[in-house]
């Protein structure tokens, strides 16, 4: 394969990166190769570049194991100070978001004033309603201005955050609710979601909050009070935190089970963020930042407190991408004069799906950088986005961590040329490897991704669990590695690609596969929309390989097309690896995030039971198991 992306634009060479490189003397790979031998002496340099405000300064930047280790022993510091406070004496009327309230409406825009008369506002409700330290308040929200005005109201009390995503159902909700022991709920009457409202409150007044009985109040805002303001609130000074207290839990996704809340960090958050915003997106205070993202999902508030932090302007959308029309996303991009623009593969099939004739004709000037996460590419779907949206002149910084590492594990440099699909190589100051069964490092070919060095956004245990927590990532290759749960590829060149979750591995007739691999044979189909393959116990194979494919348009020819498609798998993989069954279905089941729910899926084919409120498109559930009578 080769390379697509090569990093000539004039820009990149005034970027915030290759400043730091300057200052520092050194290469990039130089500067990779300290910051993985010397990772305390990496970040003390990178706080200095990110310039983050400390209310108390540290003793020690770092100490501790990889497991549990501390950071910023000593310190007192804000979110709230970092991403809005600080930037009031000189760009108090700055724009900070810009909303789409919903599928058609026109953009509202609040300055950092703005910001924190409102998430002061918030922050008094709390301290009436006698909110104390330690208490927990959840977010039951669709991204809007009064979702972030919630967010840094409640930070700037003092309190912590559970976001939640608005599109749950209730027992989704309340087992989130139930969990993390919320004291206090924000929540919304309504949301639309393609023209339909979401009555939000509505289930919560009959089903959430009776299974709920510590929540002590739940409030409900109506978004034409923050519409129009609270200009005379007074503006709260923030809570300043301990560095290592807790501010932020983020649920994982999961089939079946507990949910999974990972606990993180004043000084991680800002430190992570910070570092990703400014070295790989290079968002600086002129900027636009958009990433199609929720609340609910990691990158809602990564995108929050990371771009915020250097005084850029943060693009909200409240709908979905292809509603009212497939065009509305990219009208967006041309209204806000976005620079960088991120959104989930998935996402980009739907679009690429629809036509899009109008990106052809937006020249989009303000763009400097696409962004990516949520899970593996397939090289035809890349190549549009980076030809079609960006103009081949935008780099792809397709990054991968997770809501764990609430940040990256794998991203690309500003100064790398990329190939499709790529994630670069490890993020800056991230020493992660690819590791075989063994437990020796691959330097070219497929392994385990580990991480063997801390990093300051790493949770340090689930809610209520720790064993859970070393369970997850400790166990499988001892306590000196964090396993990740991912198949890394490096390929000749040392270019990195994910090549799905070890977990969604299919193991056929003793040979151990990834679903990607079947998934980009049938993408490259021109009839196929998307795929998910998942492994089903076979008597003699051990494992079958399934194929659920979405097609572009109605099937007319079943058995001709599930031939042909049939071939296609056996012409890549091989006859003894190719797939047991095709099934054609109208959606995939996603999370929010875009992911598509491989386990899920698996499961409902074994007849296993499910948490049908996994997935944020729950009707796809029920077209699987039809075409499985």
């Amino acid at each position: 394969m080769s390379f697509v992306y090569q990093p000539k634009a004039p820009w990149i060479q005034e970027s915030h990166l290759v400043s730091f490189l300057k200052r520092l003397g050194l290469s990039y790979a130089e500067l990779q190769a300290r910051s993985e031998q010397e990772p305390a002496w990496f970040w003390a340099e990178c706080l200095k570049e990110i310039d983050l405000e400390f209310d108390q300064t540290y003793t020690k930047l770092l100490a501790g194991d990889l497991a549990f280790p501390e950071w910023a022993r000593g310190a007192k510091i804000s979110i709230v100070r970092n991403c809005i406070d600080r930037h009031l004496p000189t760009l108090a009327k700055e724009t900070a978001l810009r909303f789409y309230p919903d599928e058609e409406g026109p953009a509202v825009e609040w300055s950092f004033e703005d910001l924190a008369r409102e998430s002061s506002y918030i922050c008094k409700l709390l301290q009436d309603s006698a909110a104390q330290p330690g208490d927990r308040v959840a977010l039951l929200m669709p991204m809007s201005l009064e979702m972030v005005a919630c967010f840094f109201g409640v930070l700037r009390a003092g309190l912590s955050l559970i976001p939640i995503f608005s599109g749950y159902g209730a027992e989704a909700v309340i087992a989130r609710l139930q969990q993390s022991e919320a004291k206090f709920v924000f929540l919304q009457k309504k949301t639309t979601r393609k023209g339909k409202e979401l009555p939000i409150l509505e289930s919560f007044e009959k089903e959430i909050r009776p299974a709920c009985p510590q929540l002590k109040k739940h409030f409900i805002l109506e978004r034409e009070d923050f519409l129009r303001g609270h200009a005379k609130q007074e503006i709260i000074p923030p809570h300043s935190f301990e560095a290592e207290e807790p501010c932020l839990f983020l649920y994982t996704s999961g089939t079946t089970g507990e949910p999974k809340a990972c606990v993180h960090t004043n000084f991680g958050v800002l430190a992570t963020t910070g570092k990703e915003h400014r070295f790989h997106f290079d968002v600086r205070r002129s900027d636009r930042f958009f990433w199609y993202t929720d609340i609910g999902w990691m990158m809602g508030p990564w995108e929050l407190c990371g771009a915020l932090q250097f005084a850029a302007s943060v693009v909200l959308y409240e709908g979905v991408p292809d509603y009212p029309d497939p065009n509305r996303i990219w009208r967006i991009l041309e209204d806000a004069n976005v620079t960088q623009f991120g959104i989930s593969p998935t996402a980009i099939r739907v679009l690429k799906k629809e036509g899009n004739p109008l990106i052809d004709q937006l020249d989009l000037p303000h763009l400097r950088i696409l962004g990516s996460t949520g899970e593996p590419w397939d090289d035809e779907s890349w190549q549009w986005y980076f030809e079609r949206v960006g103009k081949k002149k935008c780099p792809v910084i397709n990054i991968s961590g997770g809501t764990e590492i609430m940040g990256c594990l794998l991203a690309p440099s500003l100064l790398q040329a990329l190939k499709p699909s790529s994630l670069g190589g490890p993020a800056l100051g991230v020493k992660i490897a690819a590791w075989s069964e063994e437990g020796t490092a691959v330097s070219e070919g497929i392994g385990h991704l580990v991480c063997l060095a801390p990093l300051p956004s790493m949770t340090k245990a689930f809610l209520g669990s720790k064993d859970r927590y070393l369970q997850t990532y400790f166990e499988r290759f001892g306590n000196k590695v964090w396993y990740h749960g991912d198949w890394a590829y490096i390929d000749s060149d040392g270019q990195w690609f994910l090549k799905g979750r070890s977990d969604d591995t299919i193991k056929v007739a003793g040979k151990r596969v990834g679903p990607n691999e079947y998934e980009s044979a049938l993408m490259e189909d021109p009839r196929v929309a998307e795929v998910a393959a998942v492994g089903i116990p076979h008597p003699i194979k051990g494992e079958g390989v399934h194929c659920f494919v979405v097609l572009k348009s109605s099937l007319t020819e079943k058995e001709k097309v599930e031939a042909e498609l049939k071939k296609r798998i056996i012409q890549r993989m091989g006859k003894s690896l190719g797939a047991e069954s095709l099934y054609f279905v109208e959606a995939l089941p996603k999370t929010r995030s875009g992911k598509i729910l491989r386990s899920l899926i698996r499961k409902i084919r074994l007849g296993e039971p499910i948490s049908e409120d996994v997935a944020e498109n729950s009707q796809s559930l029920e077209a699987i198991r039809k075409v499985l009578v």
